[in-house]
């Protein structure tokens, strides 16, 4: 029995009374809210099922919005007792579960019921090409260039970088924070330390002041008087060279989010983790001060995306070069 789909590209069939939905060759962000839909529609139901199989034996490209449709579906269907499984997927779609680490989330199995068979299939040069900056070799060399010469940076403003810190707020002089980098994929962070040791346990009692899916207070309570001189010259994320050296992050690309801002993304939303995250970028750029709503974070982390070439990129660095010696250029 052939049950009616918003799309038809998701024809969903019943296997022994168990919904199978066949995925399309593709998974992105033009079949990602499709996709969405569909399961939607199938939890819904008035005779709830207790498992529906998702059929990826066509599926071969998936990019940050279908995985992103992916992991809503998964939330919906746990809250009603539905276990997902995913079947038969090829290396394509296998490398970017295990590179996120969803492989460990989601119920993977084959046809023959051997998912070691899957398994073995992975390939890190399996990855998807979400954006052509992905793949771009110059834009990786001028990252490396761009991070031995900003290391460099940091080896001479460490110590009395340090000792400011240790002598205003007792703790680490690093802080290291996850966030989510190309596809979802969680990376350790690293910044000079702004706030009080105990910040992230504060966090619920300061007020978030902008609307959407991510944090900020102007005069957050948290910040101590050296991380407020840090925070305004944007010397506290000069340790981010490091995360640009290991590849985690690039010099110029997109805001990386924290894990629970990419939990309140929608579909659309994920589009942004097509690229690599960036210590600059479109927002960085154009006033990340003033930026109250996370709908223009998401227009200008699109437009970076559109408009991408290695010139607008070394424009992007030269213009956040300018900023930082103007007054008050940084993070509030």
């Amino acid at each position: 029995m052939v049950l009616p789909t918003p799309e038809a590209n998701f024809q969903v069939k019943r296997l022994n009374d168990i919904p199978l939905v066949q995925l399309p060759a593709r998974l992105s962000i033009l079949e990602a809210v499709a996709f969405k839909e569909t399961l939607q529609q199938l939890c819904k139901q008035g005779s709830p099922c207790q498992k529906i199989v998702l059929d990826f034996s066509q599926t071969i490209f998936i990019d940050s919005s279908g995985l992103g449709a992916l992991v809503s579906n998964f939330k919906a269907a746990r809250e009603l007792g539905i276990d997902l499984v995913l079947r038969d997927l090829h290396p394509q779609v296998m490398s970017v579960l295990m590179m996120t680490s969803l492989d460990e989330v989601f119920t993977i199995d084959s046809a023959n019921g051997d998912s070691s068979v899957t398994n073995s299939l992975y390939s890190g040069d399996q990855l998807p090409t979400t954006h052509p900056s992905v793949r771009s070799w110059v834009k990786r060399l001028i990252d490396i260039v761009g991070a031995l010469v900003g290391l460099g940076i940091v080896a001479i403003l460490l110590i009395p970088i340090a000792i400011a810190i240790k002598l205003d707020s007792p703790g680490p002089v690093f802080f290291g924070q996850i966030r989510c980098g190309w596809m979802g994929k969680r990376f350790r962070m690293w910044k000079f330390r702004s706030m009080c040791v105990e910040a992230e346990a504060l966090k619920a009692q300061v007020t978030n002041q902008v609307k959407g899916a991510f944090f900020k207070n102007k005069n957050d309570p948290r910040v101590t008087r050296v991380g407020r001189f840090l925070r305004r010259t944007s010397l506290d994320e000069l340790p981010q060279f490091w995360n640009v050296l290991k590849g985690e992050m690039s010099l110029v690309g997109t805001r990386p989010p924290t894990p629970d801002e990419v939990d309140r993304y929608d579909v659309p939303e994920w589009q942004r983790l097509d690229v690599k995250p960036g210590m600059t970028g479109e927002w960085q750029v154009n006033g990340r001060s003033r930026i109250q709503n996370f709908g223009d974070v998401i227009r200008l982390d699109l437009q970076y995306q559109q408009h991408w070439n290695l010139r607008h990129d070394i424009k992007l660095i030269l213009k956040t070069m300018i900023i930082l010696f103007q007054k008050n250029s940084g993070a509030t």
